[in-house]
């Protein structure tokens, strides 16, 4: 099977019917094998009974229901796994991403040898208050991933087969793909200027919580990709020294008094320096951080995934 064509989505019945003739259209006219996945992320409208109707009308046509909303990374992680094509596009269901850019992004992965191509909405049709966060994120996500993509979130992604069966997707990790699939091993990552179509049905889905939920992922995703598998390297590094510098303040006003003491000099009481104190929190906590590393060691020496490896091939 050439492509498969995956569809989130979340109370988009409207929309669903018109975008899955497009698709259809599109492949026919490239005579493409296909398979469309629609994974219903608990849709509160009629959704799941517009795809049922589709698929009954179109053998190529998959739907897989979620009883509650789950999030967009759950109704791609679940996608992923059953997508059978050799080229996995993503797209959103609101007819906001057209399926005319499908044929470009298949030939740029089985033709220019891309692992990853993402679309980039160079000119948006969102609101402010979507466009302004979300080039805010984007700037901070090139910054912490070295992945320089304009659109990190972009719905429009195409993706060798290989990658997307090799990476996981969970809470809200769809914006980061681009970083776990470089983490995986597939660092062959670019970009192509899509078009980006006005809202025809419904509301968006975009909250000013989940601009504050991506920064935190960010967050997350880049400790874990450079720290996940040597929790020491970080908490380690960074526990020790603040317990040195503890020390070293210690030292110095320890030595301080008894050279006081010694030259027969009144001294201020070392119990009554803020440097004392300073030096005892700075001991304690690098202790403390030191102690998290050591246990965090632990326990990802007994992960299940502690050997797993991304083998590419072999003789």
């Amino acid at each position: 099977m050439n492509i498969s064509v995956v569809v989130p989505s979340y109370n988009e019945s409207e929309s669903l019917p018109e975008l899955c003739t497009w698709i259809d259209k599109v492949m026919t006219s490239n005579s493409f094998t296909y398979e469309i996945i629609i994974a219903d992320d608990g849709s509160t409208d009629d959704s799941w009974e517009v795809i049922q109707k589709l698929s009954k009308s179109n053998s190529n046509i998959k739907g897989i229901k979620f009883r509650r909303n789950y999030g967009k990374s759950a109704a791609l992680n679940i996608a992923f796994v059953k997508a059978e094509g050799n080229v996995v596009i993503t797209m959103d269901a609101d007819l906001q991403d057209s399926p005319e850019e499908i044929p470009e992004l298949y030939r740029l992965i089985t033709e220019e040898g891309w692992d990853m191509v993402s679309g980039w909405k160079k000119k948006r049709y969102d609101p402010i208050t979507k466009t302004i966060p979300t080039k805010l994120y984007n700037w901070a996500a090139r910054k912490a991933s070295g992945i320089y993509l304009h659109d990190f979130n972009c719905g429009l992604k195409s993706y060798r087969k290989d990658v997307i069966k090799n990476i996981e997707l969970y809470g809200e990790m769809h914006r980061y793909i681009p970083m776990l699939a470089k983490r995986a091993g597939f660092p062959k990552i670019t970009e192509k200027v899509v078009v980006h179509q006005a809202r025809k049905y419904g509301v968006t889905k975009f909250g000013i919580e989940r601009f504050i939920n991506g920064f935190l992922d960010l967050m997350t995703v880049t400790f874990v990709s450079r720290f996940g598998k040597k929790p020491m390297h970080f908490f380690g590094v960074l526990g020790t020294l603040m317990f040195v510098l503890g020390f070293v303040l210690f030292s110095f006003l320890g030595g301080q008094k008894l050279y006081f003491m010694y030259s027969d000099v009144k001294a201020t009481n070392i119990a009554d320096m803020s440097g004392f104190y300073i030096a005892l929190t700075s001991m304690i906590m690098g202790l403390q951080l030191f102690l998290a590393g050591f246990i965090g060691e632990m326990i990802s020496r007994n992960a299940h995934d502690r050997n797993q490896y991304h083998v590419e091939e072999e003789i």
